[in-house]
Order: C-alpha cells, then sequence, then structure tokens
C-alpha cells in the first residue's frame, strides 16, 4: 500500500509518468422495444426484454498527474490483450518515457509473463525494461485511481443499454475527449503518513 501511495507522492516527471491501469466489463444489449424517452426528473424506461450482444472488456490507462486516460475496448481480456495493451502504452502513448511506472492490481493476467506469452523473447523484453509494476495490494484496489475514472466513464458513457461494440467506442470516445481536453484530475490526499493513522490496525505490531 505504501509503494503505491508514495507513488503518488512524486512529483510530475516526463521521463517516469505515473499510470493507472485498471479492466471492466460492459455487456452489449439490444432492444427489442423502442425505450421511452427520459423526461425532466424522470431516466429512460427500457422494456424488460432485451436480446444480449456478448460482453466488451475496457481497459483503462489514467495518467492523474496530467489528466490525461485512454479506454481501448477489447473482445476479451487475456493475457494476450494485456500485453497489447502494456505495448501500446510504451510504444504510441509514451515513447519518449524512459519508465512507464504502472499502477495495477494483482490479477493472474497483470504481469511480465503475458509480455512472454505474446511477443517473441527480444520484444517482450524490449517492452519490460520500459515497465515498472507496482501492484494494489489484496482488497486494496480502491487505491488504483484507474476505478475513479472508470466510475465517471460508467456514469456517463455508458450508463444504460449498449447494442454494440461501435456504439460503446463511440460513447467512450466522446466522453474522453471531453476529459482530456479539460485535464481532468483526481486530488488524491491519502498519504503513507494518513494510511498509518487511519489503517494503524492493519500494520503489525512491534515491541521493542
Amino acid at each position: 500500500m505504501e509503494d503505491v501511495l508514495d507513488l503518488y507522492a512524486e512529483p510530475y516527471d516526463p521521463a517516469r509518468p505515473t499510470v493507472c491501469f485498471d479492466e471492466t466489463s460492459k455487456q452489449l444489449i439490444g432492444e427489442t422495444r423502442q425505450a421511452l424517452p427520459a423526461h425532466p426528473g424522470q431516466v429512460a424506461r427500457y422494456d424488460y426484454e432485451y436480446e444480449r450482444h456478448g460482453t466488451r472488456n475496457l481497459f483503462m490507462f489514467f495518467e492523474p498527474l496530467t489528466g490525461y486516460r485512454h479506454v481501448k475496448v477489447t473482445e476479451r481480456r487475456t493475457k494476450q490483450d494485456f500485453a497489447h495493451g502494456m505495448r501500446w502504452l510504451v510504444d504510441d502513448a509514451y515513447p519518449d518515457a524512459t519508465v512507464i511506472r504502472v499502477v495495477l492490481d494483482n490479477l493472474n493476467t497483470h504481469g511480465v509473463a503475458a509480455l512472454y506469452d505474446t511477443f517473441a523473447a527480444p520484444e517482450a523484453n524490449r517492452i519490460r525494461k520500459r515497465l515498472e509494476f507496482h501492484y494494489t495490494p489484496k482488497h486494496g484496489s480502491w487505491l488504483n485511481m484507474a476505478e475513479i475514472e472508470f466510475s465517471i466513464f460508467a456514469r456517463q458513457a455508458w450508463p444504460g443499454h449498449i447494442p454494440d461494440e461501435e456504439t460503446l467506442k463511440q460513447h467512450v470516445q466522446v466522453l474522453e475527449d471531453e476529459r482530456n481536453a479539460t485535464q481532468v484530475t483526481v486530488h488524491w490526499r491519502f498519504t503513507s503518513q494518513t494510511a498509518r493513522v487511519k489503517l494503524h490496525r492493519l500494520y503489525p505490531s512491534i515491541s521493542n
């Protein structure tokens, strides 16, 4: 926990950016009947009958100190999808960075092994050397600021039924562009010192 919190407390360094990474899924649902439009004080109403069109995975890349985020929509959430996401982060998002510090949870697909399972060893090693993983502790995913950003997208980009992947991508892109244009950031105030006070019961008791 303190490893992640200390990372958040560091000043901005474009050569060593801190990027929060998380993933979620969205079920695609088509309507068998036209939804009733929303009225003031009332949300749109949908019929109880609908068609399932599968699910899509969403990867969130969020750099809190600059207010930049990017959401990638994929069909699956395999090691290969994760590996391609990390290569995009290295080559396209931050090509000039020396190392990218990535905050993420300890999911079994989130690791260096995913790179070697996806790419040839020289390519996997090239990507690996540009990445530095910082894992949130078990039951500590709330320490990942990408979760906060995902909560905004869930309320504004896909609050209701989304029928297909293209519609989902359009909604995501509109909100992503809007928030990047205004550089919306997270004002994180929870530090290691705060944790030692508020979460003192989680720390080991050491007697001198």
